[in-house]
């Protein structure tokens, strides 16, 4: 593993038209698909979009591969059924719940689980098969995934590792993805998971008929936040020779289903194209913030965004609280007391949050659904106003939080409300927010007020 992980290089830019090849000379020049492709490999193409899509938004990629990844024994249903992933979301799995929701971490269990056996879903909205909605998952697992590639038909995948590098092998070359990154495994695309470091606990977003994107930036100009230059696809490996009983692993509806086949899917020799995995490191995050009063929305802390039709409204955002200056005067620097119209997904990948000063744990989550009202424990409250006199620049640093935001509100699934590290004690951590209310001191206002009027006028 360790020659592997200092071979790899990367190709940086988000939304490029990329080409890459492994071997000189394998990429056709002057057509995408002629009558013999160079080295008599095979030209396929994988689809992101519609083929009538705008230009614009078009996503589609040219593999040119050893042998077809149609060469494979049909589909059978995956034994033993997984049955904690869902991608259709409604009564028969889920159940509403505006209550304030928190986890404690999840163990990583200490018998063999790869990472398809150690994905399950905690919550999420819509349907796979209508097109629309989301999913958000959780992960652990302790082995690499074992002559096996796994192949999700539903949706992109945003992984968010907390614990535990990722070495994920793609059709279209490696990526090595440590806490503090993030990769995106787009629609269709075949992929294994192996563990560097024995150990990995994560969280993972899943998106329906939608991709990721870079959110506009609007006021803020041409550059700040998450720069294209910093997302890395990778470069084209493949492994050619006969892989007798490969398993393909796709899901397809929520289920799971098996089919053999005897080479790797990672035989791709060449390719070009937009349609591509890719990774990001959070700490090249470029955040704003507010320089005088108040405090802004998280908003302005979006890395990527799947927009919906509606200007504005997010199927999914991915924003991150990361390391930052806080300088606002005569401010409640934290995040305000809060309902929102969108329902908010955290996850904490090391640190503690800014809001949370206990029970909220690097490797835990919370969910904070449509109106359900949130914001500060009572401790951070307390601590942040006793400061009132003491509210010189500081620095928030050794944290990373993240959350999902979504316009839909989320079902959350049976055994993510039954499970054992559920937090059944959450809400106390605001039941001991007291009231500061006194008419004196507003009285004692008025009169310096008055007072101070009176002095003018008589001036």
């Amino acid at each position: 593993m360790g020659d592997k992980l200092a071979e790899l290089e990367y190709q940086p830019g988000f939304g490029n038209h990329f080409s890459s090849e492994a071997i000189p000379g394998a990429l056709p020049r002057d057509q995408n698909s002629p009558l013999v492709c160079p080295l008599g490999l095979y030209a396929e193409q994988i689809s992101g979009t519609s083929f009538t899509s705008p230009r614009k938004l078009n996503q589609r990629s040219w593999l040119y591969r050893i042998k077809p990844s149609v060469t494979h024994e049909p589909f059978k249903p995956r034994v033993p059924a997984h049955e904690r992933l869902v991608s259709e979301f409604d009564a028969s799995n889920s159940r509403t719940n505006p209550t304030q929701l928190r986890w404690r971490p999840e163990d990583v269990p200490d018998k063999p689980t790869d990472f398809v056996d150690g994905l399950y879903t905690i919550c999420g909205a819509g349907s796979s098969f209508l097109r629309h909605g989301f999913a958000i998952h959780m992960y652990t697992a302790n082995k690499g995934m074992k002559d096996s590639a796994f192949c999700n038909a539903d949706g992109d995948f945003l992984f968010v590792p907390q614990t535990g590098r990722l070495w994920i092998e793609t059709e279209c070359g490696r990526l090595l993805v440590s806490p503090g990154e993030i990769a995106v495994i787009p629609q269709g695309f075949r992929f294994s998971v192996d563990l560097p470091d024995g150990k990995s606990r994560g969280y993972v977003a899943e998106i329906y008929g939608a991709h990721f994107q870079l959110p506009d930036l609007g006021p803020i100009g041409a550059n700040g936040l998450a720069a294209p230059r910093d997302f890395l696809a990778p470069t084209a490996w493949f492994e050619e020779g006969l892989r007798p009983d490969y398993t393909i692993v796709q899901k397809f509806g929520g289920e799971l289903f098996t089919a053999k086949q005897d080479f790797s899917p990672f035989n791709v020799v060449a390719w070009h194209g937009n349609y591509v995995p890719y990774k990001y490191d959070l700490h090249k995050f470029c955040p704003y913030n507010t320089v005088l009063v108040d405090h802004g929305d998280p908003s302005v802390n979006t890395v990527l965004t799947a927009p919906t039709d509606k200007p504005g409204v997010a199927l999914l955002d991915f924003v991150i609280f990361p390391p930052r200056w806080l300088v606002a005067e005569h401010t409640f620097r934290p995040p305000y007391y809060h309902r929102n119209c969108m329902s908010e997904f955290m996850g904490l990948i090391y640190g503690a949050y800014e809001a949370k000063a206990d029970g909220f744990l690097p490797g835990g989550a919370s969910l904070h659904s449509c109106m359900t009202p949130h914001g500060p424990d009572t401790t951070t409250y307390e601590a942040t106003i006793a400061r009132v006199n003491a509210m010189a620049p500081s620095k928030l640093t050794g944290t990373m939080a993240f959350m999902f935001e979504s316009a839909l509100i989320p079902r959350v699934c049976h055994w993510a409300l039954e499970s054992p590290f559920l937090d059944h004690d959450y809400y106390q951590c605001w039941i001991g927010l007291k009231s500061h209310f006194s008419r004196i001191a507003l009285n004692e206002t008025n009169v310096e007020q008055t007072t101070e009027t009176t002095r003018e006028a008589s001036e």
